[in-house]
């Protein structure tokens, strides 16, 4: 080989080498902008969620065919990451589907394997996000209403279950009444009678459930001034009032239904069976909990009035305000302003919501989640934020202080 051909051969390996790294790098950029799109959506901004969903969907759309499996895996982790985005994420799943059947069934199939691997790996909490997400996902005509019914018929199994510790059926039911606020309203109207046989098979669980643990977990001895109920009484009740009010709840954001033209066009996808895992020795299960209140409407005289013990916006409002020290807690200042920046604000209370779920996060026995400090040091960030408001409206500043001699004593 002659000197020229063996440097023109040089030149084009370095050339093919060259243009390889290029197209990786500018593969990479078009990857981390689809993400940030994806994880910003929703957020706060000049235009409408719905205009950010249609300008999104018309990005995601032109990309699937090249990034297809990294779309499905940033929507499978927000639906798990993101639980308080549930609805934006669906609504957008939901227009992918009626412009791209194949993507949108592969994306269920992503998504129930998700499921799947939470359960198997004890991962509760992520369990719980994804059976929510596939619930709504009903909502925007992804998935059938027979089919996700099947499913928490599956699940609602589990508490018949022999020689099973019994928080393996407690969360089990816990996962399915959880998930009824989002789905509640479209089974009832589609599947009517589905839906009240389920509640019949949870309500005679939970009549015969034992409940030692209660006194053992109640902050107080007392019932007076508020009654302190054990988490699935309480939330059996919520559900029970949610489903006197025909399913309709005030706090859950829905902007699928300003879809629904496009929406209800699309074909659904049936889930498939879903067997639980089996028990096994090695598995930890949530432990159960005592509902601690510390207000109720009458200590609310002025602004927006507090939701009822008994209101599934109650549960939906301090499920979310959890899920907020639980993501932040690290950072007191971070965690304090996320808590004040809660979305809806403007509806409740914030103050007495916020006051109450730390204590109730503070006083949970037998033992918090976090170090004492932890809490401490947030409540000192959410009086310097708040200085005018917050310690007298909440628990008054005597008691403030008093909280914190008796923390460190």
């Amino acid at each position: 080989m002659s000197r020229r051909r063996a440097h023109d051969t040089e030149d084009e390996g370095y050339d093919h080498r060259r243009n390889k790294r290029r197209r990786v790098s500018e593969n990479q950029e078009i990857e981390d902008r689809l993400e940030s799109l994806i994880l910003r959506v929703g957020e706060r901004s000049t235009s409408s969620v719905e205009s950010n969903l249609e300008g999104l969907v018309s990005v995601l759309e032109a990309d699937l065919g090249t990034f297809r499996l990294k779309i499905l895996r940033i929507l499978s982790d927000c639906a798990v990451r993101m639980p308080e985005k549930c609805t934006v994420y669906t609504t957008l799943v939901g227009l992918l589907n009626a412009k791209n059947y194949k993507f949108g069934g592969e994306f269920v199939d992503h998504m129930v394997k998700t499921f799947k691997e939470s359960l198997k790996m004890c991962r509760w909490d992520a369990a719980r996000y994804s059976l929510r997400f596939l619930a709504d996902l009903v909502n925007c005509h992804v998935i059938s209403a027979t089919s996700l019914l099947q499913l928490l018929d599956t699940m609602i199994d589990v508490s018949n279950e022999d020689t099973v510790p019994q928080v393996r059926r407690d969360w089990f039911v816990f996962a399915v009444l959880s998930t009824l606020p989002w789905v509640g309203r479209d089974l009832y109207e589609k599947k009517e009678s589905a839906l009240e046989s389920l509640l019949l098979r949870i309500e005679v669980y939970l009549n015969k459930r034992s409940k030692k643990h209660h006194n053992a977990l109640r902050v107080w001895s007392s019932d007076a001034p508020h009654p302190q109920e054990e988490y699935l009484d309480c939330l059996w009740a919520q559900i029970r009032k949610l489903r006197q009010d025909n399913w309709a709840e005030k706090h859950i954001p829905r902007p699928y239904l300003v879809f629904d033209s496009i929406l209800c066009e699309a074909l659904q996808h049936n889930l498939p069976t879903i067997v639980p895992p089996p028990h096994h020795d090695n598995f930890e299960y949530p432990m159960p909990w005592v509902v601690y209140r510390m207000f109720d409407y009458t200590d609310c005289p002025d602004g927006p009035n507090l939701p009822g013990a008994h209101s599934i916006e109650r549960f939906l409002i301090e499920e979310h305000l959890h899920h907020i020290i639980e993501t932040y807690h690290h950072e007191r200042k971070d965690c304090a302003a996320q808590l004040l920046s809660f979305p809806y604000k403007h509806k409740i209370p914030l103050e007495y919501c916020i006051v109450e779920v730390v204590f109730a996060e503070l006083f949970h026995m037998p033992t918090p989640r976090y170090l004492d400090i932890c809490y401490g040091s947030i409540l000192i960030e959410l009086c310097k934020l708040q200085p005018a408001t917050l310690p007298q409206k909440s628990m008054g500043f005597p008691k403030f202080v008093v909280f914190f001699d008796f923390m460190f004593m």
